[in-house]
Parts: structure tokens; C-alpha cells; sequence
């Protein structure tokens, strides 16, 4: 989301974590009676390659080399598309073992997309 982006820079920080189980939480207690398939993080090699590596696609952000269009506002190609599918993998794994420990009960599952 855009203020968890604006706030902390989203993905590239690891409260990020946090807030995604509490999101997590909040959606499984709502309407885990009637939602059997979760998603955790759809397509998780295109938010740190086109978000973070080439700029493409939200937030913008690359290196200044890979920027030749100008149209990223900052970033680091070689550090943060790693740190973001880092914090990714790690939001994904605290939110599966919510699911199982506290939402089993419900019989549904959870899992990311990786790529379609």
C-alpha cells in the first residue's frame, strides 16, 4: 500500500512484516468462513525485478545507470530487489504459519503465486 510505501518505504523494511500478518490476520478472521484458497504474495519474482531492479513498475525504484528513461525516483538495482524478495519470502512465512497455528481450524490453503 502506498502509506506503508510512503511511511517506512514498504518492502525494503522489515516492519513490513508486522503490518502484512496484522493485514493477514484481519482478512483470516473476516472472511476465512468463506474464503478456502489464500494468496499470500501474488507473483513474488515481479514486485523486486520491476518494482526495484529496472523501475518499471511500482514503487520506481533503480539505479541511476539502469535509469535511462529517468523515471525512477531513487533505489539501489543491486541491493534492494534482494532485500525486498527477502522481506517478501519472510511476510509469506510469518502469514503461512499464522494460517496453521491459529487458522487451521478452518481447512483452507495458503500459498504465493510465483509466477504466471
Amino acid at each position: 500500500p502506498q502509506t506503508l510505501q510512503d511511511e517506512y518505504e514498504g518492502f525494503l523494511d522489515r516492519q513490513i512484516i508486522q503490518d502484512f500478518k496484522d493485514y493477514a490476520d484481519l482478512c483470516f478472521k473476516e472472511f476465512g468462513g468463506k474464503v478456502k484458497h489464500w494468496i499470500t504474495i501474488n507473483q513474488l519474482y515481479t514486485v523486486p525485478t520491476r518494482g526495484y531492479a529496472v523501475g518499471t513498475d511500482a514503487p520506481g525504484r533503480c539505479s541511476p545507470m539502469v535509469d535511462t528513461k529517468h523515471r525512477c525516483y531513487g533505489g539501489n538495482s543491486s541491493t534492494e530487489p534482494y532485500i525486498v524478495a527477502h522481506n517478501q519470502l519472510l511476510a509469506h512465512a510469518t502469514v503461512v504459519d499464522l494460517y496453521r497455528t491459529k487458522y487451521k481450524f478452518q481447512k483452507g490453503k495458503i500459498g504465493p503465486v510465483m509466477i504466471t
